[in-house]
């Protein structure tokens, strides 16, 4: 009896004790997706598992067993115990020409061979995997050799790929302080500007309420700097694990218009006209608190904080590109989700700057503080235009710069100090200038005598750069056929403002114009987010726009020469002769 409960019990502890381990079709999640000429192989690891890097081979079994392990690119391996593993997701990419120069044929049997273990004390048997490639009719044509060499340089990293991976195999901490370093960088880019005079007339109009102390001062703007921040993690963690990027979703025609003409009422409401303020009944639930004013006013700036960060300043670059890889590839939305927060909170620096300063230098209470008010109202049309700059045909918002230079002039009038004459001067005598300016059909307000002086302005489309735009994947692939120039494919959008900083520098330089005379050139609009562009955008893994993506003359892409993100054109230059 005694033997028979000892069986008994052993029985239920080896059933639990396996119970507790994945079986090895949840510890390995194998997938083949043909793609760019490519076969991509893909091998999900489940929790806690990990990959022998000595094990894992990949072969071609058909039509000649041939092993290519060593010619492929494989992630870094680390040490762990005694042994060398992978402990990641593995991601390899198989190059139609790499087989083509082993031997020549139409179909291949590739194999995929690989053993791993849990952390928790089990290891697997060797496992295999194959799938069967047939190569397309129309690569055969292509030659072998340069086919190979431009797999060589593709297999290199671009940006965000390098960055994704840091994430991967790199020191938490160190992942944390890099990322917020890139978060400084960022914070001198437009995508940060927009927000600086928005959180600076909220602290005015703060001030003039209560004594503005620079602790108060820098709570205010602490709290709409965290509030950006979690609205750019939240976006983030969605767009990386969903594929959905909601700040792209948000900068269609009728989100702006909305957030256009909040400003618009805010900077009515700084002229005098009326006072923003919640319902009365919320206000009187609020200020049954004794801390009901300023709980008030901190919901209303983290309300704006959040919206600010969807909807002003959606900035694509290189580490928040590299963060969405991440997460996309691992599903590990903690240590990418905390990657975006500390580079938003890098990006906020300038914005806490501000508030420290506010407390030390804002005039105190009165009429000083009524007319700066009224400013920052003017700064607020301003934004509303720059907003509409993403809506409205562009000598529409020329007419309408026009109008605000000269209605501030106007204002600025009423004062009579010797500077503020000056100030208004020049800002009439612009105003004048941007009038005429869209009269002449110019669209350019830092330009707007343009027109006038075209003689001595190179303009993309006079130096015979074009582009052809292309709708969806089929017009793209058929295009890239008929090339027989390297190709380069342009991700824009009307509300991208890093797109406008492309068209406005980069793509007017003369070296850049001389270099992509050499190309097929290719734009798809994504301005309307529709299914066709995020079908495009999701097949070479960009998030949104700027990104520009390049093929070489045999219509292999070049990964590393991938850019996401503006480069200037000394930058985009380095990428171009690097590759071409």
């Amino acid at each position: 009896m005694k033997k028979l409960v000892f069986l008994l019990f052993s029985f239920i502890y080896l059933f639990a004790a396996q119970e507790a381990f994945l079986s090895p079709s949840e510890a390995f999640k194998e997938s083949f997706e043909t793609r760019n000429n490519s076969l991509n192989i893909n091998l999900d690891l489940g929790k806690e598992i990990y990959l022998y890097a000595n094990k894992v081979s990949v072969k071609i079994k058909k039509p000649q067993e041939i092993d290519i392990t060593k010619e492929l690119v494989l992630p870094k391996p680390i040490p762990y115990e005694e042994y060398i593993i992978y402990l990641h997701n593995l991601n390899i990419d198989v190059p139609f020409s790499l087989l083509k120069s082993k031997v020549d044929a139409k179909e291949y049997e590739i194999e995929l061979n690989f053993q791993g273990c849990s952390k928790a004390g089990l290891c697997y048997a060797p496992m295999s995997k194959t799938t069967l490639v047939k190569i397309p009719d129309d690569f055969v044509a292509q030659s072998t050799t340069s086919s190979t060499s431009s797999t060589k340089s593709s297999n290199d990293l671009n940006e965000t790929d390098t960055i994704a991976n840091s994430l991967k195999d790199g020191n938490s901490f160190i992942i944390l302080l890099t990322f917020f370093g890139f978060g400084l960088l960022l914070s001198l880019t437009p995508c940060v500007f927009p927000m600086i005079p928005i959180l600076s007339s909220i602290i005015v109009k703060a001030g003039q309420n209560e004594q503005l102390t620079t602790k108060r001062g820098f709570f205010l703007s602490l709290v709409y700097v965290i509030s950006m921040s979690f609205a750019y993690t939240i976006a983030g963690i969605i767009a990386g694990l969903f594929g959905a990027n909601l700040q792209v979703a948000l900068q269609n025609p009728y989100v702006l218009s909305a957030f256009a003409a909040i400003f618009i009422a805010l900077a009515f409401s700084m002229f005098g006209y009326f006072k923003l303020e919640l319902p009365q009944s919320i206000q009187n639930k609020i200020n049954k608190t004794t801390e009901g004013k300023e709980k008030q006013g901190v919901f209303g700036i983290a309300i704006m904080g959040f919206l600010s960060a969807l909807i002003v300043g959606p900035c694509v670059a290189p580490p928040l590109a590299g963060a969405l890889v991440y997460i996309g590839q691992t599903g590990n939305a903690v240590l990418g989700g905390a990657a975006l927060f500390v580079l938003s909170l890098g990006m906020g620096v300038p914005l806490l700057l501000i508030g420290l300063g506010a407390g030390r230098f804002m005039p105190k209470p009165g009429g000083w503080m009524e007319n700066i008010t009224r400013i920052f109202g003017i700064v607020m049309l301003a934004i509303a235009i720059w907003m509409l700059d993403r809506v409205l045909e562009p000598i529409i918002v020329m007419y309408l710069w026009a109008l605000l230079f000269l209605g501030t002039a106007l204002y600025l009038k009423l004062y009579e100090h010797i500077l503020m004459k000056l100030i208004t001067l020049v800002i009439l005598i612009y105003g004048v200038l941007t009038f005429v300016g869209a009269v002449s059909g110019a669209t350019n307000v830092l330009n707007p005598l343009e027109k006038f002086t075209s003689s001595k302005v190179v303009s993309a489309s006079q130096a015979g750069i074009t582009f052809k735009r292309i709708k969806n994947l089929q017009e793209l692939e058929a295009e890239i056929k008929k090339s027989d120039k390297p190709v380069m494919l342009d991700f824009y959008a009307d509300w991208c403002v890093a797109c406008k900083e492309f068209e406005a520098t980069t793509f007017k330089d003369a070296q850049v114009i001389q270099k992509l005379k050499g190309f097929t050139l290719l734009q798809a609009d994504v301005t309307d987010n529709n299914q066709d562009d995020k079908e495009l955008q999701k097949k070479f893994s960009i998030i949104g726009p700027p990104g520009i993506i390049f093929w070489d003359k045999d219509n292999n892409e070049i990964n590393a020469s991938k850019i996401v993100g503006y480069k200037n054109s000394k930058e985009f230059l380095e990428i171009l002769n690097k590759h071409f």
